[in-house]
């Protein structure tokens, strides 16, 4: 799926349509430059999960953020300055992901692929406009847990 989007509120909005398709286990990889939106996005999503989306900032130096309060918790993680992926690995995203939805920025820097994770990619257009490509959504209901034999 691909949607264009001409503002910050647009952008959040992709975000929060996708968040009833989503269940704890999920995971996002979300791509761009900085300055993409990736942060509006969550943003929305979060709003999605029935989080206050004004308490959602961009974890750059924190580099996780952790949202309660909605249907799911939401866990936001930013890899940006990050750049040893033993550093990565002690995050200990796999585990933290299990009982929430992952959503984490810079993906590329992730040290090893996602199985089942939702691919969001960002990118500039002209002025505000946006690209969004979003890789296909899992099928199950939100009330259903994703397996996880995987890990």
């Amino acid at each position: 799926m691909i949607t264009t989007t001409h503002s910050e509120a647009e952008t959040a909005a992709v975000g929060r349509g996708i968040a009833n398709s989503l269940a704890p286990g999920s995971v996002l990889l979300l791509f761009g430059d900085l300055g993409a939106g990736k942060t509006a996005f969550v943003r929305g999503l979060a709003e999605g999960l029935g989080v206050a989306p004004e308490e959602v900032s961009s974890p750059t130096f924190t580099l996780m953020q952790e949202y309660r309060g909605g249907r799911v918790p939401l866990v936001h993680v930013d890899l940006y300055r990050l750049n040893d992926p033993r550093e990565i690995d002690d995050l200990g995203l796999e585990e933290l992901g299990l009982d929430s939805v992952l959503a984490i920025e810079w993906a590329e820097k992730l040290p090893r692929a996602v199985v089942g994770a939702v691919e969001v990619r960002i990118e500039h257009a002209a002025g505000d406009t946006r690209s969004i490509a979003i890789t296909e959504l899992p099928e199950y209901p939100s009330t259903q847990l994703p397996n996880h034999s995987d890990r």
